[in-house]
């Protein structure tokens, strides 16, 4: 059974920092590109970074590009996204994406975790 359950969300003062994790079961980690994505009350999913199976040349969104940072852990089939100097508008719901580097595989979602970021 395919899973990617994120964990790490919560309220954070502006300011603060985050660390999300999405640990992925049920597929081949190594054959994906893993991307973070959020959505905002009353917006569009909006991807944030993305991390290809090597994890080499990571790249974000302008509006994350030197507060948050990317990784993966291949030998824990786990995507992490540390997120920084955090702002009210970082608050969304943010969701972890497998994304098939080969022909002919599924993409998966996870369930989405819950950021708010508020004084």
């Amino acid at each position: 059974q395919v899973q990617l359950v994120e964990s790490g969300g919560g309220l954070v003062q502006p300011g603060g920092s985050l660390r999300l994790s999405c640990a992925a079961s049920g597929f081949t980690f190594l054959s994906y590109t893993m991307k973070w994505y959020r959505q905002a009350p009353g917006k569009e999913r909006e991807l944030v970074a993305t991390i290809r199976s090597a994890g080499i040349s990571p790249s974000y969104a302008d509006s994350v590009k030197g507060r948050f940072t990317i990784s993966r852990d291949n030998r824990k089939n786990t995507v992490y996204l540390q997120m920084n100097s955090l702002k009210p508008e970082d608050t969304a719901v943010y969701y972890c994406h497998a994304y098939p580097a080969l022909v002919g595989l599924k993409p998966y979602w996870g369930q989405g975790t819950q950021v708010t970021v508020s004084s």
